[in-house]
């Protein structure tokens, strides 16, 4: 039997064949690492929550905009009170802000504070009617997120979740607290004259809790 005799073909692969495999290699690489990559620019709101939430930050920021917010749509009681007499809807369109429950509406008006719970005190304003009861909030223990929902400017979308959703609106009343109702002995205020600028909820139209963002007493 005869053989035939057998080549072998040695294939080298030669430096420069071996740098072009490896820079399409790199090529490939980086492509989809661009894909795969999300730009994020400094200072934008994806930016900003990357940052943990800090309540009191927040409060100490935005409470003075609320508050400026607040002063500059705040309508005479007995203005307010007459227009949601007439008319709800209509009141609630020209100086409501919807919330998730309720309207809330900027009020003002002075009054003689009257009897009170844990620093919850009834208000007698002239111009409004009798049946109306007005109650303010002095501390120590602010209730509600009336501050939060006042303007409309402040949405869930901001926030990464529910739980820092709450803790803006308490860190708004906190803030409150301190640059408004801190100076004031809120165990003597009965039979006092005050004049309050705040906001409140409307859920009853016979009863207002107000949440003041300015209170001064007479």
């Amino acid at each position: 039997m005869s053989s035939q005799p057998v080549t072998t073909i040695n294939r080298r692969v030669t430096p420069g064949v071996r740098w072009i495999i490896a820079a399409a290699a790199i090529i490939i690489l980086l492509g989809a690492m661009a894909l795969d990559t999300k730009v994020v620019v400094i200072g934008s709101a994806e930016d900003a929550r990357k940052v943990a939430f800090s309540p009191e930050a927040f409060g100490k920021s935005e409470f003075p905009n609320v508050q400026s917010a607040v002063d500059q749509r705040a309508v005479a009681a007995g203005v307010l009170a007459s227009a949601i007499a007439k008319d709800k809807a209509a009141a609630e369109k020209q100086y409501g802000v919807p919330a998730n429950v309720g309207t809330e509406f900027s009020v003002k008006f002075t009054g003689v504070v009257g009897e009170g719970k844990s620093g919850i005190y009834n208000v007698k304003v002239d111009d409004v009617p009798s049946t109306l009861v007005i109650r303010v909030q002095t501390g120590p223990a602010i209730n509600g997120t009336d501050l939060r929902d006042a303007t409309g400017t402040i949405t869930f979308g901001q926030f990464t979740n529910q739980i820092e959703y709450q803790n803006a609106g308490s860190a708004l009343n906190n803030e409150m607290k301190k640059q408004v109702l801190s100076t004031i002995d809120n165990t003597k205020l009965i039979g006092k004259t005050i004049s309050v600028v705040g906001v409140f909820k409307l859920i009853n139209p016979k009863g207002w809790l107000v949440t003041p963002v300015k209170l001064s007493v007479q």
